[in-house]
C-alpha cells in the first residue's frame, strides 16, 4: 500500500511538472505578453511605447530571461502562492482564487450530501430486484435526468419555484452575506443531472454482483437475505460507484460553469468563464493549473480507495 502511494504521488508530482510545463509554454507567447502589457499599462498607453519602452517592461517583469528561466521563476512564484494579478478584478489572484474555490467547495459539498445517498440507494434497489418495475422505474428516471442539459434543468426549476411559486431566490449571488436558500436551486440542478449516472452505474455493479456464485452459496446456505445483501454483496457492488464519485471531483469543479453563471454564484467557474471573456491571462492560468491539481488528485483518491475495497488488488 506504501508502495502504490509513493508511486501514485511521484506520477502526480511528474504530470503536474508536465502540465505546467505546457500550460506556461501556450501562455508564454508575444501575443501573451502584449495582453499583460495592455491589462498592466492600459491600450493606449502600450500603443504609444516605444519598443526600447516594451523591452524596458519586459526586463521589469522579468520576462526578457530564457524559457526555462522564466519557468522556473514561475513555478517559484506559484509554490510561495504567488498566482499573478487579477486586472479584471483589480487584486491578486491567489486570494480572488482562494474566494472562489471556497464557495465552489460549499456547492460541491451540497451536492454530494444530497446526490450520493440518493443515488447509492436507488442504485441498489434497482440492482437488488433486476428486470422488475421498481428497477425499470428507477432506470428511467436516470437515464431521463441525465439526458437533460443542466442550462434546461436550471431554468425549469427558476420557472416553477422562483417565478412561478415564490419559494426560492432566483439567482445566488450572496450578495448580502451566505444565504442557504440561495444554494436550493443550484444545488437541485447539479443532483438532478448527476445523480441518474451514479445510480445507473450502481445499478450496473450491484447487478453484477447479485449474480455472482458466492452470493447464490450463502443465499443457498441459509444465511438472511438482508446480512448477504449488507455484508457480502454491497462492499463489492460499490467498487465501481465509488470510482465514479470521486472522479466527479473534476466535473464539479470545471463543470459547474453554466450553472454558477446562470445562477450568479461567484465560483471557480464563473471566474474561470469571466477570465476567459476578459481575458485575464494569470488568472486563466491559475484556474487552469488548480484544475489540473484536482483532477490528478482526485484520480489518486480513486486508485487508493479501490485498493481498499478490493483485496485482491491490494494483496496482488
Amino acid at each position: 500500500m506504501v508502495k502504490l502511494i509513493g508511486r501514485r504521488l511521484i506520477q502526480m508530482v511528474l504530470i503536474i511538472l508536465v502540465a505546467s510545463l505546457l500550460l506556461f509554454a501556450i501562455f508564454d507567447t508575444p501575443e501573451f505578453k502584449r495582453r499583460l502589457a495592455v491589462q498592466e499599462l492600459g491600450g493606449f498607453a502600450v500603443s504609444a511605447l516605444s519598443q526600447d519602452a516594451y523591452n524596458e517592461w519586459l526586463a521589469r517583469r522579468g520576462l526578457d530571461v530564457p524559457f526555462y528561466q522564466r519557468y522556473f521563476n514561475w513555478i517559484g512564484k506559484i509554490v510561495q502562492g504567488d498566482f499573478g494579478f487579477s486586472y479584471e478584478k483589480n487584486r491578486p489572484v491567489g486570494p480572488l482564487l482562494a474566494d472562489r474555490l471556497a464557495n465552489t467547495g460549499i456547492l460541491a459539498l451540497c451536492v454530494f450530501a444530497l446526490m450520493i445517498p440518493i443515488s447509492l440507494t436507488l442504485g441498489v434497489l434497482s440492482g437488488m430486484r433486476e428486470g422488475s418495475g421498481l428497477d425499470r422505474s428507477i432506470t428511467f428516471l436516470s437515464v431521463f435526468t441525465t439526458s437533460i442539459p443542466e442550462i434546461a434543468t436550471a431554468i425549469i426549476l427558476t420557472v416553477v419555484f422562483a417565478l412561478g411559486l415564490g419559494l426560492l431566490p432566483a439567482k445566488s449571488a450572496m450578495i448580502a452575506g451566505f444565504d442557504p436558500w440561495q444554494l436550493v436551486l443550484p444545488v437541485l440542478t447539479l443532483v438532478i443531472y448527476d445523480f441518474g449516472y451514479v445510480a445507473r452505474m450502481t445499478r450496473a455493479s450491484m447487478a453484477e454482483v447479485m449474480t455472482s456464485q458466492y452470493i447464490r452459496t450463502a443465499i443457498l446456505k441459509g444465511i438472511p437475505y438482508r446480512r448477504v445483501v449488507m455484508k457480502h454483496a454491497l462492499r463489492n457492488a460499490l467498487i465501481a460507484p465509488f470510482t465514479v464519485i470521486v472522479l466527479q471531483m473534476n466535473w464539479l469543479l470545471s463543470g459547474v460553469v453554466v450553472v454558477e453563471v446562470f445562477f450568479e454564484y461567484d465560483g471557480f467557474g464563473k471566474l474561470l468563464l469571466e477570465a476567459a471573456l476578459f481575458p485575464d491571462v494569470e488568472v486563466v492560468q491559475a484556474c487552469t493549473l488548480v484544475a489540473v491539481v484536482v483532477a490528478v488528485t482526485s484520480q489518486i483518491i480513486s486508485d487508493v480507495g479501490y485498493t481498499f475495497l478490493n483485496p485482491r488488488i491490494r494483496f496482488s
